[in-house]
């Protein structure tokens, strides 16, 4: 007879030598890409749809498989997202991405990394919007999933400080080696009154 409680050991090793999950690409559209069809007026494909059907979690990527007729624009703002341009756009929360393409029609490949969990946007403002108007769009909502590899992870830059002007007055501070901090100073200083005065007294008595 099998003894169950190996059976079930057994069971639970295999469990935990499991691969830990990893991180997607994701490739936008899959085999269609992204693109706009300009003689029909409208996207290739459905692209909510294809997202629809898809998990997303932060550290993933959106792989834009296109060309310089289109373009990726990212946001966090709902309001740019439904209005398909970035005029009013904020830097903080837009991202106009490039590779770098000057010929139009020239192939392109955009990889963009998922980095903020919840509710993403993706549009072309190609055409003064026309493209998103008419299909060229989707949303996202990215899950925590395993947070973000250490590659993504890493803290902002410090804040830009101006250097001073050469009109600044210089600075009035001096250190000097070997020097007492202003209250001990002032502590010397009255003991040493002190004998002083006691001379004083002994000499006139």
């Amino acid at each position: 007879m099998v003894d169950l409680t190996v059976i079930a050991l057994l069971i639970a090793i295999g469990a935990s030598a499991t691969p830990a999950e990893s991180y997607t690409n994701h490739t936008v559209g899959g085999d269609a890409g992204w693109f706009f069809n300009s003689t029909t007026n409208t996207s290739i494909i459905d692209y909510s749809n294809w997202a629809a059907n898809q998990t997303f979690s932060l550290g993933d990527f959106l792989i834009f498989r296109t060309n310089t007729n289109q373009t990726v624009v990212q946001t966090y703002n709902e309001t740019t997202f439904r209005s398909c341009n970035t005029d009013d756009a904020s830097d903080d929360d837009t991202f106009h991405y490039q590779a770098g393409g000057n010929q139009f029609g020239e192939a392109l490949t955009i990889a963009v990394p998922l980095t903020i969990e919840g509710s993403n946007y993706y549009f072309s403002d190609a055409d003064d919007g026309v493209q998103c108007q008419n299909g060229l769009f989707f949303e996202i909502d990215v899950k925590h999933g395993q947070g973000l590899p250490p590659s993504l992870n890493q803290p902002p830059p410090p804040p830009y400080t101006e250097p001073p002007s050469a009109d600044s007055p210089p600075s009035t501070t001096v250190t000097v080696a070997g020097a007492q901090p202003s209250g001990n100073g002032e502590t010397r200083n009255v003991a040493s009154m002190r004998v002083v005065f006691t001379v004083v007294l002994l000499l006139l008595v």
